[in-house]
């Protein structure tokens, strides 16, 4: 039984493109870049955003960790209140806690922004640990967030069997799995069913009904 379930947080436990999007259009223009539809910068919804700088718009690396600061003028005054719970969230949240699941988040996002943003939604109690990237970047990927996360909950090797990542996007797959870790992927997010099944997703769930139900199934 999966006893240890790790969420991510956007486009998993809330819809956070609205301000994400907003704040990278108010980066891009600081390099002269106009995009006007909000919809062509939703890939960026997830993954590690230097990497979607480099990859979406072929920033160089060091161009790519300067656009993240820019990104953060805004996101960090305005773009996180741009942002909600999923409906049901957090009824299932509270039915998997119930259910003794002990519930962790593993995202990408800067640990005290994520903190920040579950506070506000009042999700914050239902965890048992708020793991996320450190403010410098160095942990940033999904594997590294995760063995951070384990580290820090003294989860070892014979703990993984009982964990499972949940997440809306292949870096959420990919990263479980390179740290040895079974994962979910959800549809209702930011990633498509051939994005996650082309990841290697263990299980995928359309709603977060569905979800809730299998995780307290697998």
């Amino acid at each position: 039984m999966k006893e240890i379930l790790f969420f991510d947080l956007d486009g998993t436990l809330t819809d956070s493109m609205l301000g994400i999007t907003r704040a990278v259009q108010y980066a891009l223009k600081h390099y002269g870049i106009t995009v006007e539809d909000l919809k062509e910068l939703q890939p960026f919804v997830g993954p590690p955003l230097h990497e979607s700088f480099q990859e979406y718009f072929h920033f160089s690396e060091k161009d790519s960790h300067e656009a993240v600061f820019v990104f953060r003028e805004y996101y960090n005054a305005k773009g996180w209140m741009e942002n909600r719970p999923y409906d049901g969230i957090e009824e299932m949240l509270k039915m998997l806690r119930d259910a003794g699941k002990t519930l962790i988040v593993a995202t990408s996002k800067p640990e005290s922004m994520a903190k920040q943003v579950l506070t506000h939604f009042h999700l914050a109690d239902y965890f048992h640990f708020i793991g996320g990237a450190s403010s410098d970047s160095l942990r940033v990927n999904k594997d590294d967030v995760i063995r951070y996360v384990m580290e820090s909950c003294k989860l070892t090797e014979a703990d993984r069997p009982s964990i499972v990542m949940v997440g809306d996007r292949r870096h959420d797959i990919l990263g479980a799995h390179k740290a040895g870790l079974e994962a979910v992927g959800v549809l209702y997010g930011y990633g498509s069913r051939e994005e996650l099944s082309l990841a290697g997703a263990d299980w995928i769930a359309g709603t977060v009904k569905e979800l809730g139900a299998l995780l307290t199934e697998i």
